[in-house]
């Protein structure tokens, strides 16, 4: 069985975790895998859109294979090629420059929550639940993956939320803005398909330049960069802002 499966067909990608017997659990092979799918979307120019699931109705991700950790937990030299898999495949996720929306079904957990972290938008069922259980653990939780939680709930919850590992079912992740939308499970993939059809049908350069500035400013950028100042630009010159401007004045649907 594969256990990473990936459904390309332009403008929107599908990739989906395939582990359910393991609760969507991620191994390190998987981790290298998922970097890798990830570099090849980021250099599709016909993609605009992912998402990004489990397999099955009980999780999102379990996270990292506790089980392969443990028995490699007396080869540190492993252990460290192991969760630097970890680093690089989340990173990878959060650089693809395109919008990332995870589907999250059940439990969303460790490594797994720090994947969802990675992507820009996230829709759950609500039966779903997220937690970050370092604390449990004896682990510390990386930088990169704190500032993602961070920047969602700020520096007083992102401390509670370390401290404790507690369980945040699916109202309360709503509440504090670690997901967007909460919807019913058998609807779900329609709602993350209207979505992501909503989001490709906008100018790409517009939506590409919106998640490049937004990051420009949560690296904590507050003026005006070359780079912000290219993308607003260059966007007036762009054929997607001439269809943009025909179709306003022809009353009609642009068609980019």
């Amino acid at each position: 069985m594969t256990e990473l499966v990936a459904d390309i067909h332009p403008p929107i990608a599908r990739v989906t975790i395939n582990r359910p017997e393991k609760r969507n659990a991620i191994t390190g092979s998987m981790w290298l895998e998922l970097e890798r799918l990830a570099g090849v979307i980021a250099l599709d120019p016909s993609l605009r859109v992912v998402l990004l699931s489990g397999a099955g109705d009980s999780a999102f991700s379990a996270g990292a294979d506790i089980i392969e950790m443990q028995n490699n937990v007396t080869n540190p030299e492993r252990m460290r090629i192991m969760q630097q898999a970890v680093l690089d495949a989340q990173a990878a996720w959060d650089k693809v420059p395109i919008p990332t929306i995870a589907i999250i079904r059940g439990a969303c957990t460790g490594g797994g929550c720090g994947l969802a972290l990675s992507c820009d938008l996230r829709l759950a069922t609500p039966d779903a639940f997220m937690s970050i259980p370092p604390a449990k653990l004896g682990l510390a939780y990386s930088l990169a993956d704190t500032k993602r939680l961070y920047d969602l709930v700020g520096p007083s919850r992102t401390k509670e939320i370390l401290y404790t590992g507690r369980r945040i079912n699916a109202d309360e992740a709503l509440t504090l803005g670690l997901i967007n939308e909460l919807v019913a499970a058998d609807t779900i993939e329609a709602r993350a398909t209207a979505l992501a059809r909503e989001i490709a049908d906008n100018a790409n350069n517009s939506v590409r330049a919106a998640k490049a500035v937004v990051k420009l400013l949560s690296a904590g950028t507050s003026s005006e960069t070359p780079e912000s100042l290219r993308y607003y630009s260059e966007s007036f010159d762009s054929p997607e802002f001439a269809e943009g401007a025909r179709a306003f004045i022809e009353k009609r649907r642009p068609r980019f």
